[in-house]
């Protein structure tokens, strides 16, 4: 009895551990068919009983519309407006969105919808100048120079810093004192970290950020490149890998990266409400697909 004691003991752990992996597969099964299930999201009571009546009067232009206008930025009639989970941001945003982007298709918009206070749409070339705040904006996109989301403050503070240098550089001023003036700043400057007050994004197809991207009044901004995550997209662009996202995955993965590694406070979804009509929708389009391609097209207008 002693001797199969051993056995029956390993026969059980075995057990045990194939039990585990079997949970293991079936909860990363369940994560890859629902991606976004994790969310901490308001109840979409609202959008399910808007989707049931079909398209709704915008109040502002009285365009028909599913959900919200993609024009005016705001719910429609069958969607009011103190129904909709509203968030507070840590920043604003600017979204530059490409002229031949089409606007009911821009995930950009769920952005402006539920943090209106926060968050401006402009359409390229009409954007705004960055030049003299280029020490607290910074742009989301991947390149060479680009830095990582915790990194930021530290960018941002050695811009300070130059503009500290470039502000004492008087030729009139005696060379000691003119070194201990920038000393005295540079520690004042160094007591004060710099935050990062607005954060550009570009609302675009991949093939289409170059013009933007190129724009002399986004030169010299510091880049962000964000950690690499997939995308849930339903219109996932042709030939492109899955790590490239859609504007507001962009924008939300941000937003965390952002909470954790700068802010360094710990993330409890508070910036999970913009997703509520991209979870709805994808929800909508994946069950839409066993119903053809026409009820597809009217779940995305």
């Amino acid at each position: 009895m002693s001797l199969n004691q051993p056995i029956f003991l390993k026969e059980r752990e075995e057990n045990n551990s194939k039990f585990v992996e079997i949970q293991q597969s079936q909860t990363t099964s369940i994560a890859a068919e629902d991606p976004l299930q994790n969310l901490c999201l308001a109840s979409q009571e609202v959008l399910q009983k808007a989707q049931q009546s079909g398209r709704s009067k915008c109040l502002k232009c009285g365009g028909s519309r599913m959900f919200y206008c993609y024009t005016c930025y705001v719910p429609v009639e069958n969607v009011p407006m103190e129904q909709m989970p509203l968030v507070k941001l840590p920043l604003k945003i600017d979204i530059i969105k490409h002229p031949n982007e089409t606007d009911g298709k821009s995930t950009a918009i769920h952005a402006k919808l539920l943090a209106p206070e926060y968050v401006t749409i402009y359409t390229y070339p009409c954007i705004p100048e960055y030049e003299e705040k280029d020490h607290e904006v910074a742009l989301v996109f991947p390149g060479p120079k680009s830095v990582s989301v915790k990194d930021i403050s530290f960018h941002l503070q050695k811009r300070v810093q130059n503009n500290v240098r470039g502000k004492n550089d008087d030729p009139d001023k005696p060379s000691v004192k003119r070194k201990k003036t920038e000393e005295q700043d540079l520690n004042d400057g160094e007591c004060k970290e710099p935050t990062l007050k607005k954060i550009i994004f570009i609302d675009s197809t991949w093939n289409q950020t170059n013009k933007i991207l190129t724009d002399e009044r986004l030169q010299g901004l510091l880049q962000v490149e964000l950690k690499t995550r997939k995308t849930c997209f339903w219109r996932h662009q042709k030939g492109k890998p899955d790590t490239f996202l859609s504007t507001i995955e962009a924008i939300y993965y941000f937003l965390v990266d952002y909470h954790t590694d700068v802010l360094k406070e710990k993330y409890k979804g508070q910036y999970d409400k913009p997703f509520i009509f991209y979870s709805f929708m994808y929800q909508l389009i994946k069950n839409a697909k066993c119903s053809g391609d026409k009820e597809t097209r009217k779940v995305t207008h």
